[in-house]
């Protein structure tokens, strides 16, 4: 197999081309030159910013088109496609001054367009823009998006919703490369950590014509940290401290890089005891404790661009289950959940003359422990799963460009401890598509088709008959998936879009084999062998209006999804655990997001937004019991209002925002969710770069739940005993560039 390998890659050197030169200077509209703007090449993660002649010059870069950005605060983004095929190639650029950020390249979708020539209305959001609202997690800050809700175990835990479908509905993706975790689970988190974290992306319908089995509801895409720009080193320390939980977060990393070479490495650790509420109990058993370490190594040269990254999540969570006994200490108790997380990946861009191959490599390991009253795991899931995508960007054709690639995964899962919640089992995908996106005036038309087959098998456990009996089984499962998109400017600041796809999920190995009590969620559950995928198809209209002081949008979808699987209580019980199945009955989800950004002039250092979102989840055929189908998040609209400022020399770059958070009444629940009331927080926020002399910092300072509203939320895990949220925290963070 190594000399194929070694062939085809001596095959692919022949092609290359000669390295070639990129420089150009930026200028503002009155011709003055721009210090300090950052100039990035995503593809090839390689990034410099413009001297005092705001100049910027690239070498030793492949043949070709290469996508730019230029980002400057203050400034207009600026994103331009440069075709190389001369020795040296020019390109200048103008920035206009402005306090509203307008575009963002989006990594997510098979083009990786700017936004605003994006067929899929995708969400991006910063890391920094998320931590900026004070949240403890990286799920809290996901949480704030609208479309986006959690399903939370307290503090530590939450488990992303995206227009009320989650758990293996909702498919996450880092470091290029698809998470699995074992997130069948209700109580199982995502294990990934804010730190080392750009920004994410969120794909707010199906996706499975780039991603297979499991994007049925959306994708969760987290773009890593950037490398340094070339000739730099850079050091940085952050820390934070939270009252509530008497918590801290402290970062440490370090990054650098020559012209051919970069490194980066990045260590966290976070802290805290168990959370109080706001009559001042602390919810027993509810602390944590997490250390994430994350590193890189890439290279690139004028024929590919490869970057090869590790990232290590170790989680020891308490499981909380009652308000009893009262400690600040930050060691766990038992019930506990231990979870290391393993992740490889190795993204790799080979350059032809007019077209490119991208390979994405990961290996996750996964090794996730419960420990009931003792040091010795009851319940051990070991996950190794190692997939691959590879996309050939054919030549482009006139206005139309192409990609055909394939897609699989090889998974095995073993368990190790006395107690079995899934057998021993094997999973292989495989998946073969393609799409084209033709683009005309201020028009755009993207298509594809995709063809997927999951194979599982797994192995007999247990004593027929009794609890843990799991039968073999060796199913496979097919998909076709098509999806079609339209853009248009109906004006020079009015874009409306128009996406129609399908999307599919096969059934977990949860849901096929279960026989037993869930812990995590207290009910006895039993799999079913001869469920059948779940396949949808949605409809989405957005449509948004934007210039440089007003932003307005509306997003509607309609989800309509056969054989969706749920859980159904039987009536019976067991071991004095209410018995629950898992059934089919075809259903659907509508709903969608408004909202609205005003910037007025002349008052620029002034922002308002607000935006409400709404989903409704039923089952078609209204069988036995409520229609309803379970975990739909109640409506909420949130506000805010955002000042921006400097102060003299001092303060720079400062923030001030109100936040109103309303989460309305929930009483469209399934047989077994009570109605949940309504409630409002109040949070505010303070922020800035502060200098001292030759000390430069910044400082951060967030109160949550600032009025210690006492409230349950409907997608609480804790809501069955009776355990309220989170109450008042403060949060102050201070961050160094060393």
């Amino acid at each position: 197999m190594k000399k194929y390998i070694i062939a085809l890659v001596l095959g692919f050197t022949a092609l290359l081309q000669a390295q070639k030169k990129l420089s150009g200077t930026v200028t503002t509209i009155a011709n003055q030159p721009l210090k300090g703007v950052s100039v990035y090449i995503s593809e090839l993660h390689k990034g410099t910013t413009t001297n005092e002649q705001g100049k910027f010059t690239f070498t030793n870069l492949p043949n070709g088109n290469l996508k730019l950005s230029f980002i400057f605060i203050g400034f207009t983004t600026q994103y331009k496609t440069v075709n190389l095929q001369e020795k040296a190639t020019n390109c200048d650029v103008v920035m206009e001054e402005t306090l509203f950020e307008m575009d963002e390249v989006i990594v997510s979708t098979a083009f990786n367009k700017i936004q605003s020539q994006n067929v899929m209305k995708v969400e991006h959001a910063s890391v920094k823009e998320l931590q900026q609202k004070g949240t403890s997690t990286l799920i809290e800050g996901l949480a704030t998006i609208p479309g986006v809700s959690q399903i939370s175990t307290g503090t530590s835990i939450g488990k992303p919703v995206i227009r009320g479908l989650s758990g293996n509905r909702v498919l996450v993706y880092s470091q290029g490369v698809r998470i699995e975790n074992q997130q069948f689970g209700d109580e199982h988190g995502l294990g990934l950590n804010d730190s080392g974290i750009e920004s994410v992306e969120v794909i707010k319908g199906p996706a499975s014509l780039l991603y297979g089995s499991d994007a049925l509801g959306g994708v969760l895409y987290f773009n890593p940290e950037k490398f340094a720009d070339a000739h730099t080193f850079k050091t940085n320390f952050s820390q934070k401290l939270f009252s509530n939980t008497l918590g801290s977060n402290t970062t440490l990393g370090i990054k650098t890089s020559t012209e051919n070479w970069k490194f980066l490495a990045r260590g966290n650790y976070a802290t805290h005891s168990d959370y109080t509420i706001a009559d001042g109990d602390r919810v027993t058993n509810s602390r944590y404790n997490e250390t994430d370490f994350k590193t890189g190594i890439g290279y690139s040269n004028s024929s590919f661009s490869t970057v090869f990254r590790y990232n290590f999540n170790r989680l020891d969570l308490g499981l909380p289950e009652e308000i009893g006994e009262q400690t600040t200490t930050k060691t766990t108790d038992f019930q506990r959940q231990g979870v290391d997380n393993h992740l490889l990946s190795l993204n790799s861009v080979v350059y032809f003359k007019n077209s490119k191959l991208d390979l994405d490599l990961g290996y996750i390991a996964n090794n996730r422990q419960e420990f009931e009253d003792s040091p010795t795991a009851i319940l051990q899931l070991n996950l190794k799963t190692f997939n691959y995508n590879a996309k050939y960007h054919l030549p482009k054709i006139g206005a139309i460009e192409s990609i055909v690639g394939v897609q699989g995964m090889h998974q095995t899962n073993k368990n190790s401890g006395e107690e079995f919640l899934i057998p021993d089992a094997t999973t292989n995908d495989f998946g073969i598509f393609g799409t084209a996106n033709y683009e005309w005036k201020s028009n755009v038309i993207q298509g594809g088709l995709r063809f997927d087959n999951r194979k599982l098998t797994s192995l007999e456990n247990g004593i027929l008959g009794e609890e843990g009996y799991f039968q073999p089984i060796d199913k496979s499962f097919d998909s076709f998936n098509v999806a079609l998109g339209y853009k248009t400017n109906l004006t020079d600041d009015l874009t409306l879009r128009f996406n129609l796809a399908s999307g599919f999920r096969a059934p977990n190995l949860a849901e096929l084999t279960s026989n037993g009590v869930h812990e995590g969620t207290n009910r006895y559950e039993i799999g079913n062998a001869n469920l059948k995928n779940e396949q949808n198809i949605q409809t989405d209209l957005n449509l948004e209006y934007k210039n440089t002081h007003f932003e307005f949008f509306v997003n509607g979808f309609y989800n309509d999804i056969n054989h969706y699987i749920f859980t159904s209580p039987t009536g019976e019980i067991r071991d004095d655990n209410a018995v629950f199945e898992y059934i089919q009955d075809d259903a659907a989800l509508y709903g969608g997001e408004v909202g609205l950004h005003l910037h007025p002039h002349p008052l620029d250092w002034l922002h308002f937004e607000t935006s409400f979102e709404t989903v409704t989840g039923k089952k078609q055929s209204r069988s036995v019991g409520s229609d309803y189908l379970p975990l739909i998040p109640a409506n909420s609209w949130n506000n805010t209002i955002r000042m921006e400022f400097s102060i003299k020399n001092w303060l720079q770059e400062a923030f001030a925002s109100i936040n109103l958070n309303t989460n309305f009444n929930q009483n469209r629940v399934s047989d077994f969710e009570t109605e949940t009331p309504g409630y409002t927080l109040l949070n505010l926020g303070f922020g800035g770069k502060i200098t001292l002399g030759k000390t430069v910092f910044n400082i951060q300072l967030n109160g949550n739940n600032l009025l210690n509203k006492n409230y349950i939320a409907h997608l609480s895990r804790l809501k069955s005993d009776g355990i309220p949220n989170i109450g008042r925290n403060i949060v102050l963070g201070i961050n160094f560039d060393l």
